[in-house]
């Protein structure tokens, strides 16, 4: 016979645990002639055999069950499908802290969060130690926090020396530039880049140009293409954010905004813009859309990891009306504009090896490169030139 202390020290229990176990009929106490309890060998026994399906994730319940009558399978299996989904939880659980401190990839679930939830991600990462420029990248180019640094010093090295980071055409744009009855004002174009649209569009306009870019190399690169020439005095580069745009209300006849609105979500760019832009002023932004209703699954596929939030030109449409503008043009950029992209880009390429890369950069270019030379056409960047409605 054991007292309740030893037993507890037996079973690895406290006095309380055994106490309740003894008030639901699990183990029965002897009354010794001095009050105490005493226990046997039986209900030693009895609760290890507890604590053996206690092991298998059984309620108190169930393991009481299992003790006192024929086992249940039913009930066993029901019980087998609930930790079959704690230990997904758990391996997921597991798999995040292993990433956040740098053991694994942190790909899936920043596109994960990007997807469901972009503007708490974008903040978010602005907490954990990133300013507004890589956080951005990292949303959309290296999609990992612990291989961000290394990811854009790789990707800087494959475009050094390229003039576009995505398709366009001086056709494209001068079609735009077209189709807005103005010639004169103030325009801003929002992620200039390296200069190549400012510096066509200020030979073909008297616009007094405001360019804005987040990136100062790509600035000093448009101020490289200027420097000199008569366009100089008319062309203001500006190294800000566009996701706060450092003006004051109704300033701009023009916005123009080619292949960048997507950084910030289109919706959010039509709508933060807006207030920045004269009544009947103008929008120029381009966004890659769907050009078929059924693309193939490999596309869909790449797309919804890259762009989750790609639709329609009709959506897009719809989108546009309902932040209050009116569409005056739209056309689907060319294959030239594409060319203008892709074929520097694979001539660079063609001349790197993947072994002189750290980060997955080239591999994700590669890919990229591949998506396109198969699925080209089933979607394309769409031009819509707009006019503010207010």
């Amino acid at each position: 016979m054991y007292r309740i202390s030893v037993l507890a020290q037996m079973v690895g229990l406290s006095r309380s645990t055994l106490l309740y176990y003894e008030k639901i009929g699990l183990i029965a106490a002897r009354r010794q002639s001095n009050g105490y309890r005493s226990y046997s060998d039986k209900d030693v026994q009895r609760i290890k055999l507890f604590q053996k399906f206690q092991a298998g994730g059984l309620t108190l319940k169930e393991c009481q069950a299992c003790l006192e009558a024929k086992i249940e399978k039913e009930t066993l299996l029901k019980r087998l499908e609930v930790l079959d989904e704690e230990i997904v939880q758990k391996q997921q659980a597991r798999d995040l802290l292993r990433s956040m401190v740098g053991l694994e990839s942190m790909r899936e679930w920043h596109q994960s969060l990007e997807l469901e939830a972009p503007k708490a991600h974008l903040d978010w990462l602005i907490k954990q130690g990133f300013n507004e420029k890589h956080a951005l990248r990292l949303r959309w180019l290296s999609k990992d926090m612990n291989e961000h640094e290394q990811y854009m010093a790789d990707f800087e090295r494959i475009f050094e020396g390229l003039d576009r980071l995505g398709p366009g055409d001086d056709d494209d744009s001068l079609r735009s530039r077209n189709s807005i009855p103005i010639n004169t004002g103030e325009l801003l174009e929002i992620g200039c880049g390296k200069g190549v649209t400012t510096k066509l569009l200020a030979e073909h306009t008297q616009f007094s140009f405001t360019a804005l870019d987040n990136d100062e190399y790509s600035l000093s690169c448009l101020r490289e293409r200027i420097e000199q020439t008569s366009l100089e005095n008319r062309i203001t580069p500006v190294c800000a954010s566009m996701t706060e745009l450092p003006y004051a209300k109704n300033k701009f006849d023009v916005i123009w905004a080619e292949g960048c609105a997507y950084i910030m979500g289109v919706e959010q760019a039509l709508n933060d813009w807006r207030p920045f832009i004269k009544a009947n002023g103008y929008l120029v932004i381009s966004d890659l859309v769907w050009l078929t209703e059924s693309p193939d699954a490999e596309a869909l596929e790449f797309w919804q990891q890259n762009y989750p939030s790609m639709t329609t030109k009709a959506k897009r449409c719809q989108m546009m009306d309902k932040s209050g503008y009116q569409v005056i043009d739209s056309f689907t950029q060319s294959a030239k504009s594409w060319n203008n992209y892709l074929n520097p880009l694979k001539d660079k390429l063609a001349k790197l090896s993947d072994q002189e890369f750290i980060s997955n950069a080239i591999f994700d270019l590669r890919n990229e490169l591949n998506i396109h030379q198969q699925y080209l056409g089933q979607y394309g960047y769409q031009v819509f030139v707009l006019q503010n409605k207010g």
